[in-house]
């Protein structure tokens, strides 16, 4: 029996197993799409609470201390620990102690969401902290709340300066989601083993794996680098006076400060 060469193990793998790693890729985009959605909702949440300005009531202080106090914990916690231990003490944990039994794929997306949110925490707080001061002090001379403010001026601009630790922290996951596969997610990672196993080919595997992985996060990127750019707007801009527009083109740093 002749023995196959690299690339004809490559096209009998695609050949008989092209369909298997087609849904782990598919369950590796959507969990690391959903758990980073997710994510970027807690850290939102939970980084404009931290933001919020003393109160007077000493009460309301007590509060507020207990509260910030609780978010350090979580966001030390989950930046400090390994995803894969978190998987496993979450994921095992809920079964024994709380007997919840999610289904795999939805503490997958948990467990992301929990992890990514501990660190849009720290992102969104210093895109608050990013946006002059000024602004929450003119909205406020306007009559408007500290939640109006932060609503309506504030986190749209915050928004758009951590736009790109978002995409980082998206395209992180696709590849973070390969830890996973220790709770038997069935995503790219778990399926890549599982063909590896049938075919006792460990190399070639891996290499369409590696690939897979490779031309989701470069889409990815180029996709947020599109997007980014069209945030920023037009090069230029006409400024209508009551003689005539005149047109300013945007200076480097211009694009920087959105």
């Amino acid at each position: 029996m002749v023995e196959k060469s690299f690339f004809e193990w490559i096209s009998y793998i695609l050949q008989h197993y092209g369909k298997w790693f087609l849904q782990g890729t598919a369950n590796t985009l959507m969990i690391a799409l959903v758990g980073t959605v997710a994510g970027f909702v807690i850290g939102l949440g939970l980084g404009s609470v931290k933001k919020i300005p003393p109160s007077r009531s000493k009460f309301n202080r007590v509060i507020m201390s207990v509260v910030n106090f609780l978010i350090t914990c979580y966001v030390e916690i989950f930046r400090g620990t390994p995803m894969m231990v978190q998987a496993i003490v979450l994921y095992f944990g809920m079964q024994e102690f709380l007997g919840v039994n999610f289904k795999p794929t939805i503490a997958g997306i948990i467990i992301v969401s929990i992890n990514t949110g501990a660190y849009m925490v720290e992102v969104v707080r210093g895109g608050i902290e990013s946006v002059d001061s000024g602004q929450m002090e003119a909205a406020k001379a306007i009559g408007m709340t500290h939640g109006q403010a932060m609503w309506n001026v504030i986190l749209p601009q915050t928004i758009r300066n951590i736009l790109p630790a978002t995409g980082n922290e998206f395209i992180i996951n696709i590849k973070d989601t390969s830890v996973l596969n220790v709770i038997s997610v069935t995503e790219l990672f778990f399926v890549t083993k599982t063909i590896k196993g049938a075919i006792f080919r460990t190399y070639e595997t891996f290499i369409v794996a590696a690939v897979i992985y490779f031309v989701l996060t470069l889409t990815v990127t180029r996709l947020l680098k599109l997007l980014e750019k069209h945030m920023d707007g037009p090069q230029e801009f006409v400024h209508v006076s009551s003689t005539m527009p005149i047109v300013f083109a945007k200076k480097p740093e211009d694009k920087n400060n959105g």
